[in-house]
């Protein structure tokens, strides 16, 4: 006997709907695409089709465990919690705690709904997460722009004549900060209909190899060629406007220093293609430029997402079919209108700027090795591994040691968990319910879909039910967190105004929720009350239609909606915020700077995700292996061979080579992620690599946003056993 089952895939940002097939014991015997999805139509890669492997991984943690001192002990979920409550009892200082969110919390119902509620009751401001180790940079642009951190304006790639990409590689990511299932048929597509797709990258990736053209740049300089491309726009008289907006004319001053005869010897680009990209921008019938992980993890990463959505505005695409335009998800409440604000309170030890209620990953070891008041000596790690994922992780690895507790919600004993004193897993993928809240917010076409659990707990408790039972623990109330939630969402919805439950009861309005749990009860609330909720007086969606459509429901193609979106204090899109005209300077001062010999940068595998899918046999191997990229001229410059030496100057790391021309000379390039010697994970152990993180430098940083610097690392090559000064 077996059974068919509909799922949307929560292993990368494209949302794919997969269909499973599962025996009567609950195994998955096969996945494939599903075809009846509206939005990704049957489209799957390696990773979803790996989801029943990665789901009945051997390795993954069933009970909780306790470390007495090398050792780990299984033991029952009320000992756990009981532990974790005796430890934050210690905590007189909630300062002294500190908080980690990894990556996979975008990808869970759990980490969505629950997270917030967790560091509400904990009461610190030691939060830290994956965000700034990757896309904050475009939260802060965005927020400063527009006026809130999620009004990111996404491609719209079905109807686009014309895409400028920059520092991303879908083919290999499936897309990031931009959710589009089957994202390379869509830039097939994209020519077909007689489209241009430029990529702007110091590889030829995959998606390089698809482009129409392909322009090497060196890392760390998006910056200077998007200044170049908005300077041609204003020498040229190019710009159209179709919004009102602040700033444009100190935009133009700004553009003035960064001439494409200048910006060309600093990026590598010649400033004839620079004048003729910036023409075709503007010649388009509609365009868009969009970049990603390769420009915010630079050290002007926020100047560069800046000035995307600068060349968005001043070619008259942004918020117009074909351009740049912002989603509406199906869960988005409408957020009020205020100034957006960056450092409204900056770290202990070296005063680094709060955004977004976070502070920089790259001063958590800081804040755990520096004494005094509000010294972190106890971390909570919900699904991360930073010592693998963030900038100079072997330090990280040793001050976790001098922490005084830790607890780690995660269902590995991995690089990062090995320090916690307890480790409390959530279950399966299938035991759990999935909406993706965070994703469908850079949805390239309004959809939605919800996936309910497919397998019985079997007594253990849920996600949401740790995270919940840990913020109880927090707060040191008894209750039911979710019914609480609940009533305070559904109090402020029937007190505002145009809510379309304004003046109901609230105990009527809380009887008439669907859903087996509280998350399902909670999504079934913002359903309702969304833009397309029966509650809201524009729709019927609620979390029974949901239930009732398991393929998901397309909502229709993106609209223009910047009136919708915009939530500056002035009502205008602020194109020149000072916060970022001042960043300018400093730009500006290393524009005649002479680059570095030879920097590092990262790489993304279509089998993988960070560092959490490489304990799958199915994922690992092949091109997904640990290898430094190199240029063969590089290779023969400096007598290489086999495997090569890397050094910074934080660390060193011997590194098998493999030679292509598919990377820039001066340029070589490592995956993200690796480095699992010694892991408890036996297959992740048998392909363990070397993370990349032992060379990158905790100290540099984007300065506006405080994102860590993973591109463009000066470092030296040399052969094994040689000994050479850095």
């Amino acid at each position: 006997m077996t059974s068919t089952v509909h799922r949307t895939c929560p292993l990368c940002e494209a949302v794919c709907g997969l269909t499973l097939t599962l025996d009567e014991g609950g195994h998955v015997t096969s996945v494939r695409g599903d075809k009846d999805d509206p939005f990704s139509k049957g489209f799957i890669c390696p990773k979803g089709a790996s989801l029943g492997r990665l789901d009945e991984d051997p390795d993954r943690l069933r009970k909780p465990l306790i470390r007495e001192g090398d050792l780990w002990r299984e033991v029952g979920w009320e000992e756990a919690f009981g532990a974790v409550k005796a430890a934050l009892g210690q905590a007189t200082d909630r300062q002294s705690i500190a908080v980690y969110l990894g990556n996979p919390n975008a990808h869970s119902m759990a980490g969505a709904l629950y997270g917030a509620p967790l560091i509400k009751a904990l009461g610190t401001r030691n939060i830290y997460s994956a965000s700034t180790a990757d896309q904050m940079p475009k939260h802060v642009a965005s927020g400063l722009m527009f006026g809130h951190p999620l009004a990111i304006p996404v491609p719209d790639l079905d109807r686009t004549d014309y895409l400028l990409m920059l520092g991303a590689n879908p083919l290999e990511s499936n897309g990031s900060l931009c959710t589009a299932p089957d994202f390379p048929g869509r830039l097939k597509a994209l020519r077909r209909r007689g489209g241009r797709l430029v990529v702007v990258d110091p590889r030829r990736t995959r998606t390089a190899a698809l482009a129409d053209e392909h322009v090497f740049v060196r890392p760390g300089t998006d910056a200077y060629l998007l200044f170049g491309l908005v300077h041609t726009l204003f020498a040229e008289d190019l710009v159209t406007l179709f919004h009102e907006i602040n700033g444009l004319d100190q935009v133009r001053e700004a553009a003035k220093h960064f001439p494409p005869e200048s910006v060309a010897r600093r990026t590598g680009v010649p400033a004839e293609v620079i004048v003729r990209l910036a023409r075709e921008l503007a010649a388009a019938r509609t365009a868009a430029v969009y970049a990603r992980i390769g420009t915010c993890t630079a050290e002007f990463g926020t100047l560069a997402q800046w000035l995307v959505d600068v060349l968005n505005v001043l070619t008259g695409n942004l918020d117009r079919p074909g351009g740049a335009m912002f989603p509406k998800p199906a869960t988005e409440f409408a957020a009020r209108r205020r100034a957006y604000q960056v450092g409204r309170w900056t770290s202990r030890v070296r005063g680094l700027p709060e955004a977004n209620g976070e502070l920089p990953v790259a001063t958590l070891a800081d804040e755990i090795e520096t004494p005094g008041e509000g010294q972190v000596k106890f971390l909570i790690t919900i699904a991360g591994n930073p010592v693998l994922s963030a900038p100079h992780g072997d330090r990280l690895d040793a001050a976790f040691e001098r922490l005084d507790f830790m607890v780690s919600v995660d269902p590995y004993l991995n690089e990062t968990t090995k320090h916690a004193n307890v480790i409390l897993p959530p279950p399966r993928v299938l035991q759990s319910g999935h909406y993706d809240f965070a994703l469908l917010g850079f949805a390239v076409r309004n959809y939605t879909r919800y996936s309910p659990p497919l397998l019985p707990l079997d007594g253990q408790p849920s996600e949401a039910e740790i995270l919940a039972r840990l913020a109880m623990i927090a707060s040191g109330l008894e209750g039911d967190l979710d019914a609480f939630v609940i009533d305070e969402m559904l109090r402020k919805a029937t007190q505002t105004a145009g809510s379309g439950v304004e003046g109901r009861d609230v105990a009527e309005l809380r009887e008439a929720l669907d859903g087996e749990t509280g998350g399902e009860r909670r999504l079934d609330l913002m359903l309702r009350l969304g833009p397309y909720g029966e509650w809201s007086g524009k729709g019927d969606l609620s979390l029974r239609k949901l239930l009732d459509n398991p393929h998901g429901l397309d909502l229709g193609p993106l609209e223009p909606r910047l009136d919708e979106v915009l939530k500056t204090a002035s009502g205008m899109i602020e194109l020149a915020p000072p916060q970022l005209i001042e960043d300018v300077e400093r730009l500006r001062s290393k524009l005649d700077e002479e680059p570095p010999e030879i920097v590092l940068i990262g790489r993304r595998h279509l089998r993988s995700n960070n560092s959490w899918l490489h304990n799958v046999g199915s994922l690992v191997g092949g091109s997904n292996t640990c290898t430094l990229q190199i240029n063969p001229a590089d290779v023969a410059r400096l007598g290489l061979d086999g495997e090569a030496v890397v050094r910074s100057a934080k660390g060193q790391l011997t590194v098998p080579l493999e030679p292509t021309d598919t990377i820039m000379p001066g340029v070589v390039s490592l995956p993200h992620g690796w480095g699992h010697a010694g892991s408890a994970q036996s297959v992740a152990a048998e392909h363990a690599g070397v993370s990349v993180n032992t060379l990158t430098d905790e100290s540099a940083i984007d300065v506006p946003s405080g994102n860590a610097v993973f591109n463009g690392v000066p470092v030296t090559i040399s052969p094994t056993g040689v000994i050479t000064a850095h």
